[in-house]
């Protein structure tokens, strides 16, 4: 047997926190217009409270023109109408702090919405001006600047780089998006850029917030001269593969910029983190964004992306434990967001699916449903006795699939639409949740609205239909988070057990966890405390069970 130590145990809260994270237009809708709102998240946050968290993270809210759902922000400091007022946010913060729940808020600075008051400005000054500056304006290539400044695509399909019409109606230079054309990208290496930034987490920080998930935290910084650059066909949209370094994702100057961010919140006290979405592999790269004077924590996608497979889960829960420890970090563990297909469905895929590609009625291989709720079951209760941090996706705690089946014309990611249907994108894992099996939107909206619509089948999941439910998936990460709780599951020593083929097993703060990966069942020894699927004696294939010896 090994064991795998965290470098130290210590008590900031962050370092082993269960953190739910909530996309707020698909939450609750307090308003009856379809979306979700912060009142409706503010009404509803007791259900959270109660499921045995430690903290929401809540996706953008700020003023936004919603091309990107939120992801293009208009101004940093204020809500948009869609989701309420500055006061319902101070409200939903003191609330949540009332039921013992930290807040901790998306912040999106690689890039702005053009409708910026910067953008704006930036479109009627002309090439060179201190309000061009701000962003990564270029000119074009050939002899009359008709070719972009560069080959870089749009992580949503498409080219990078969009040419503006300057005041007096001519040609003129390119813009960086690698996002969005409504999603210009800021120039990091401008002062006024980040002296603006520090001005912001000040504003949120001073409202309440307890931190900021960082959006593209490994963007922001591009290699000086934005040389040509062609990514693997294999690679996902966000980057985070093994192959030739990206120009734009991952530079070494980026850090620079989150030792600046570090300094600002620790003027508000310890306990105020930073977590980074840092698409890079290995995870020993990754590692790299929560040294001691930078992030606090960073998502672990080599986790979220390891093959259903014995050594695969192996090697990365090794590797994480090991890279994060070395630099004084907790490891994190997340099966699911507003960016990936949902693991309920994911773990049944019988085909590749990219990050970001998603999934719909004619993508290849689609998920076999009974197999893959079985599986996400025995992923979770995996993840949740490891020693670290761990997110909850809404809605992954009633075991909700990924919505296949949404018709064409209600869809709404930027990437249905740059890539021409191609890619299927987001919506499939960001539906209106289901609250009530009888009652209009599945209680999600009083008046049955919903910005996409929700399968039919949902009704069987909703949290009422499962709400003291033995068996039911809700009520297995209900007791999966009082049993990580009262065992200190978060802080404790892993040792690795001798395990059948595939078998993953090992113990932790007294108890022993087995995961069977394989095709035949399996027996075990000792009480159980927790299962993911029906289990006497013998384990059957797909499923974790969480016993005391």
């Amino acid at each position: 047997m090994t064991a795998v130590t965290p470098a130290r145990i210590a008590t900031e809260w962050w370092r082993d926190a269960v953190i739910y994270q909530i996309y707020p237009r698909s939450f609750a809708d307090a308003n009856g217009d379809g979306i979700g709102d912060l009142p409706g998240i503010t009404a509803r946050l007791g259900d959270i409270a109660e499921l045995g968290v430690d903290a929401v993270w809540l996706s953008p809210f700020y003023t936004s023109p919603q091309k990107d759902a939120g992801y293009d922000v208009a101004d940093y400091r204020d809500v948009d109408p869609l989701f309420g007022t500055l006061d319902d946010a101070r409200l939903l913060v003191e609330r949540a702090h009332e039921l013992g729940l930290r807040v901790i808020a998306d912040i999106v600075p690689n890039h702005t919405s053009d409708q910026h008051v910067w953008f704006q400005a930036a479109l009627q000054s002309p090439p060179g001006s201190p309000e061009r500056a701000r962003y990564v304006f270029r000119e074009g290539r050939g002899t009359d600047g008709s070719e972009p400044p560069n080959n870089w695509t749009s992580v949503f399909g498409g080219p990078a780089w969009t040419r503006v019409t300057e005041a007096d109606g001519s040609d003129g230079e390119w813009y960086l998006h690698l996002f969005d054309t409504s999603q210009p990208d800021l120039d990091w290496t401008n002062e006024e850029v980040l002296e603006e930034f520090d001005d912001v987490l000040r504003f949120w920080l001073d409202l309440g917030v307890d931190g900021f998930r960082v959006d593209v935290a490994h963007g922001l910084a591009k290699e000086e001269g934005l040389p040509d650059f062609t990514p693997d066909d294999t690679a996902g949209s966000m980057g985070g593969d093994d192959h030739a370094p990206t120009p734009y994702f991952g530079q070494e100057s980026v850090h620079e910029i989150w030792r600046r961010w570090r300094t600002v919140v620790e003027e508000f006290g310890p306990d105020r983190i930073l977590t980074a979405e840092a698409w890079v592999n290995p995870v020993e790269r990754m590692a790299l964004w929560t040294r001691p004077d930078e992030m606090h924590q960073a998502f672990n996608f080599a986790f979220l992306s390891a093959e259903w497979e014995p050594a695969a889960l192996r090697e990365v829960i090794d590797r994480s434990l090991l890279a994060f420890g070395s630099v004084g970090a907790p490891s994190t563990w997340v099966l699911s967001n507003h960016d990936v297909v949902r693991h309920a469905s994911r773990l049944a895929l019988t085909a590749e699916n990219p990050q970001g590609h998603g999934i719909g009625p004619e993508s290849p291989g689609l998920p076999i449903p009974e197999l893959g709720l079985r599986r996400a079951r025995a992923a979770s209760l995996l993840m949740l006795a490891l020693p670290g941090s761990a997110y909850i996706y809404q809605g992954e705690e009633l075991g909700l699939p990924e919505h296949v089946f949404i018709p064409d014309d209600a869809r709404q990611d930027p990437t249905w639409f740059r890539t021409e249907g191609e890619r299927y994108g987001r919506d499939g894992c960001r539906v209106p949740l289901p609250w009530e099996t009888d009652a209009p939107a599945y209680g999600f909206s009083a008046t049955g609205a919903t910005w996409l619509p929700q399968p039919d089948e949902w009704a069987h999941l909703s949290r009422a239909a499962q709400r003291g439910v033995e068996g039911s998936t809700l009520e297995m990460y209900r007791a999966a988070l009082r049993e990580r709780a009262a065992h200190g599951l978060g802080h404790a020593e892993l040792i690795w057990r001798d395990a059948a083929d595939g078998v993953v097993s090992f113990d932790v703060a007294g108890l022993t966890v087995v995961a069977n990966l394989g095709e035949t069942p399996v027996a075990i020894e000792g009480e159980l405390v927790l299962a993911s699927a029906p289990c006497d004696g013998l384990l059957e294939p797909d499923t974790t069970v969480w016993l005391r010896r």
